[in-house]
């Protein structure tokens, strides 16, 4: 019979089957020097990392049965760290003590953290040194906040930490052994948090509020049947393999990859995002690590992959799978990465922090789906959000544009937020549902055909024109490195539509006018650009997901695509 469990509790299943295999393996890019760490290791860390925040009063304070499904009852922890082992040991130790770690994207400026960190009215903040600056400037502004419990990595940058801080190595040695005096742990529940926060591609941050036992199905690749036995079996195969999380820990989608694979017993590879993204490191790492899965970030780390397997001499053979989300990954890298890695499998991921995994595809030299196989509870709603589409009655290419949607195990809510928790996480036919707010199709055979986000549709002239699509046609040909599509007004139109385009070297014949009439070609006229901006670099954001408010500041100024071109930063 299946039992839930929390984070922590299956860690320490897999511990218990597998103490001396390696948890996590990270290299420093400054010094070169790689840090290993055992599940054994790692459970003792972080049951000291939690008595130390058990000492500080830190854990939990209401039990979930008492509350509204967008209230949180735990102290919160703000996990300011570039990717490094501490942070997974801050987030298991977190959660051993009932407390409730969350990620803060260290690239936002002060002002943005101090937003964030009042948003969880955060209790500690475990950060490394070189940002004890940033996250100084974002304390000192007065809010009526209370001081959080400070804890310092010691990251060789040679800058100090914060006054009355604690350095990290010192918290996770504090004795968590009742017998040597120290407090008993508490016990986690599968109904404690697990929370991520997410800008999506519009909007402030947002806490998504999951329960941990549902993440853990729902996110991170637990089966609705496990038990603390059967992980352990699987974990004590040793089969996991090295699993490669590319993209920074600061997004849900690596914690996923990351905690998906720590569950089956993996070695967790990282590598130190201090430092811009470079493919050769990336494929480096995955060589000498004997990497097994690989997850990554859309065209944004494919293109650059694609050109230094033509350039370089990497021996992925043990490398089978390539997981692909958080952006999309045009068809022309994904046939050049099978064309030079033909033993590999690439499974385009949908889902969303809203959502956790709802649908795969899983493409070969030899299958090409059309669509995204749905998970159990993967579903499509009507566009009135009043009943669910079936494949027979609505399926097609001329079918109805609904929602995608996840019954089950989905989130609690938003924080502090009854309304979006409403409106999102809604309850139809009796059962609480997620609706992230993508539009999609349901095909005849039952898969999803995704359209886009609600958000990033145009409506030009009455027509609604999906961004996503535009950019996948305009990314497909060979002279554009990378492109966004979004709206703007217009007196005639209402909307229109304009595209940002980065060039190849050398391939400046191809102008606004060839641009447009590129995407006229493949899709009907109404959705090609009437403005096109050719830009010297598509901005997106450091886990390669589109910066769209830059996008629809350049494209105030975008040329029509009958004229001349102009540079847009």
């Amino acid at each position: 019979m299946s039992v839930e469990m929390s984070l922590a509790a299956v860690l320490d299943a897999v511990a218990g089957a597998a103490p001396d295999q390696d948890m996590v393996v990270w290299t420093s890019g400054a010094s070169g020097t790689t840090t290993r760490r055992t599940y054994g290791e790692v459970v003792d860390r972080t049951r000291g990392l939690a008595a130390f925040l058990g000492a500080h009063g830190l854990g939990l304070r209401r039990e979930r049965a008492e509350l509204e499904r967008w209230e949180c009852g735990q102290d919160t922890v703000a996990v300011l760290l570039h990717n490094r082992p501490e942070y997974l040991e801050t987030m298991l130790g977190a959660y051993r003590a009932r407390a409730v770690p969350f990620n803060v994207n260290q690239h936002y400026k002060a002002g943005e953290i101090r937003g964030v960190l009042d948003m969880l009215d955060t209790a500690a903040v475990v950060y490394q040194r070189a940002l004890g600056p940033l996250l100084a400037e974002a304390l000192a502004e007065p809010a009526g906040r209370r001081a959080p419990l400070l804890i310092d990595v010691d990251d060789g940058s040679g800058t100090p930490p914060l006054p009355g801080s604690t350095a990290f190595e010192d918290a996770v040695a504090t004795p968590a052994d009742a017998d040597a005096g120290a407090a008993t742990l508490p016990v986690p529940s599968p109904d404690d948090l697990y929370v991520v926060c997410t800008g999506g591609t519009t909007g402030t941050p947002k806490a998504v509020l999951w329960r941990q036992a549902d993440v853990f199905v729902a996110g991170m690749g637990g089966s609705p049947d496990a038990t603390p036995a059967s992980i352990a079996a699987a974990a004590a195969t040793g089969r996991g393999g090295a699993w490669f999380a590319a993209p920074p820990l600061m997004h849900g989608a690596a914690q996923w990859t990351a905690f998906g694979g720590l569950h089956l017993g993996a070695t967790i590879v990282l590598h130190d995002d201090t430092r811009p993204f470079d493919a050769a490191t990336i494929l480096a790492t995955a060589a000498r690590e004997r990497v097994g899965l690989m997850s990554i970030v859309g065209d944004a780390y494919a293109a650059p992959i694609v050109e230094e397997l033509r350039r370089g001499d990497h021996d992925l053979g043990a490398l089978h799978t390539l997981a692909t989300g958080g952006a999309a990954t045009n068809d022309v890298h994904k046939e050049a990465l099978l064309d030079l890695l033909p033993h590999v499998t690439i499974v385009d991921g949908y889902g969303a922090s809203e959502t956790g995994g709802m649908a795969f595809g899983a493409r070969t030299r030899t299958t090409k789906p059309v669509g995204f196989t749905p998970v159990a509870g993967g579903r499509v709603l009507s566009a009135d959000r009043t009943r669910f589409l079936t494949p027979g009655e609505d399926g097609g290419d001329d079918g109805e544009v609904g929602w995608t949607a996840r019954t089950g195990r989905v989130p609690l809510g938003y924080l502090g937020d009854r309304a979006k928790t409403e409106d999102t996480f809604p309850i139809i036919d009796g059962l609480r549902i997620s609706v992230p707010g993508d539009r999609a199709r349901l095909a005849p055979d039952g898969s999803i055909v995704m359209l886009g986000r609600d958000s990033m549709v145009v409506n030009t002239g009455g027509e609604k024109v999906f961004v996503e699509e535009v950019e996948a046609v305009l990314r497909q040909h060979d002279d554009i490195v990378d492109a966004l599509v979004v709206g703007r007004p217009s007196d005639r139109f209402g909307q229109e539509v304009v595209a940002l385009v980065q060039l190849r070297a050398g391939a400046e014949a191809l102008g606004p006018a060839e641009i447009r009439e590129l995407v006229a070609t493949s899709l009907a006229r109404f959705k090609a650009p009437r403005a096109v901006a050719i830009c010297d670099r598509v901005h997106r954001h450091a886990n390669g997901k589109a910066d769209y408010a830059w996008a629809r500041t350049a494209a105030l100024d975008a040329p029509s695509a009958a004229g001349a071109s102009t540079p847009a930063g």
